[in-house]
């Protein structure tokens, strides 16, 4: 946790935004793996992370807008617990630690959203994504749990954006604590990559690190041959001579504040010159990308921007042909990257896209495409100082969509198929940083990993 006076600065900041009504903030339970006394790793809601700091499972909380009350709801263990968990501290002791000095039960939050609800009192909640809080609030606020997200306020989801998307000091400063270990995690790999290895056999060594740094991975690893494969969390493939091995992983602090890292290795150690070609077209685009982050810049012109490089480097090669400006107006370039530059970062890989990808990402002045590729551009808004981000661009040999965009002869007037199929068996290419946007300028965080063609190779050896 930081210092109380963090989270006292927060809730006064936050009680500014939101005009009247009850802010309620139900905290994450324990989730059972198979049985109810086997859970999954805790995760605590990071929304109540942010405003309240306590970690631990059976909280809520409430910020009364028109008394200016502020209570943590929750129950004290019993000597059962004890018995299994080892003496804890009271509630009331935990609560300090967030500058809160009332505490109320467990039961007692059930009656004080009912009193609420018998005065006709406005109460607002951010949308859930944890079955069972948005079933015990549907009992609560006696809504259908079907639509209750979509009675979700959007005052007080605008407000919470509006403050966790601008990162302290001290926030970026946890966020390099997730990123050096993350180093770790990516050099582990680098050294210890080579033909014959199963995939496991690295991505279960880099979560251990993780581990034994008192934090866990941010996301499941993605560690794998076949880099063409987005989000591919299978382990089992064994690693062959002339593959690459595509590995997106990060760690995340104690404080949960999480890094997001991408590199490609070679797993024989060298890249072929057909790897080169591609592996530096990606490196290009990103340092370009990664130069145009700057303050009252859209990210949306930074991906076009990126884009437009992706194909100009794919056009050197023999790749894609035609008017480039053109190609990237029409999305032509979705076949080698369809996915967006980048996201926001912070207390979760994807930062605050649960309370809502549209207000993340976009603003007023951009509204999300429908576009193929463009479509699943989850930032585009104009950046700011102190918004911490991802720059991640990729080129990918999909042998299913690349079949299916040649039978459909789409946008045959700029790729050039007969070349693209020689590259079927290609894999996939990602290279990306985490960087934190400045008064001026962007500056990139963490401790630099090898990402030049001759470092990941000496990293290799």
């Amino acid at each position: 946790m930081f210092k109380p006076e963090t989270y006292i600065q927060r809730r006064k900041q936050l009680k500014e935004k939101v005009d009247g009504g009850l802010l309620i903030f139900p905290g994450n339970n324990e989730s059972p793996i198979n049985f109810p006394d086997n859970y999954y790793r805790f995760r605590q809601d990071s929304s109540y992370l942010y405003y309240w700091g306590l970690d631990s499972p059976g909280l809520a909380a409430a910020i009364d807008l028109d008394t200016g009350d502020e209570i943590i709801y929750g129950d004290e263990l019993t000597i059962d617990d004890i018995i299994w968990m080892g003496p804890q501290p009271m509630l009331a002791e935990r609560a300090k630690e967030a500058g809160v000095v009332k505490i109320r039960t467990a039961q007692n939050f059930k009656q004080d959203i009912g009193q609420a609800i018998e005065a006709n009192r406005k109460i607002h909640f951010l949308p859930q994504y944890r079955h069972d809080n948005i079933i015990k609030l549907s009992q609560l606020l006696k809504k259908d749990s079907a639509i209750l997200n979509e009675t979700s306020s959007q005052e007080f989801a605008k407000a919470v954006i509006f403050q966790r998307i601008i990162k302290s000091p001290e926030e970026v400063a946890e966020q390099e604590k997730a990123l050096d270990t993350t180093y770790d995690m990516h050099l582990y790999a680098m050294k210890h990559v080579k033909t014959g290895l199963l995939e496991s056999e690295i991505s279960g060594k880099m979560e251990g690190i993780a581990l034994a740094a008192g934090g866990y991975v941010a996301y499941p690893i993605i560690f794998s041959v076949n880099g063409q494969t987005l989000h591919n969390h299978y382990h089992g493939n064994i690693m062959q001579e002339g593959d690459i091995a595509l590995n997106d992983c990060g760690a995340a602090a104690q404080s949960h504040y999480a890094g997001d890292i991408t590199r490609c290795i070679p797993v024989s150690g060298k890249f072929t010159e057909k790897q080169k070609e591609i592996y530096q077209i990606v490196l290009d685009t990103m340092e370009s990308g990664i130069e145009m982050c700057k303050p009252g810049v859209s990210f949306l012109q930074t991906h076009l921007h990126c884009a437009r490089l992706i194909l100009d480097g794919l056009k050197s090669v023999g790749l894609v042909k035609g008017d480039l400006d053109e190609a990237v107006r029409l999305g032509a370039q979705a076949l080698f990257m369809p996915h967006g530059l980048g996201h926001m970062l912070g207390l979760d890989v994807h930062d605050m896209e649960d309370i809502s990808e549209e207000i993340v990402g976009y603003d007023a002045g951009v509204k999300r495409s429908s576009q193929f590729g463009l479509r699943s551009l989850r930032l585009a808004r104009k950046l700011q100082p102190g918004f911490v981000l991802t720059v991640e661009p990729g080129i990918y040999f999909i042998p299913e969509l690349i079949q299916r965009w040649k039978s459909e002869n789409k946008f045959a007037e700029f790729i050039n198929y007969e070349a693209v199929e020689q590259y079927l068996s290609f894999g996939g290419v990602r290279i990306e940083e985490n960087i934190l946007i400045g008064e001026s300028q962007s500056r990139i965080l963490g401790k630099a990993i090898p990402k030049k063609v001759d470092e990941v190779e000496a990293a290799c050896q």
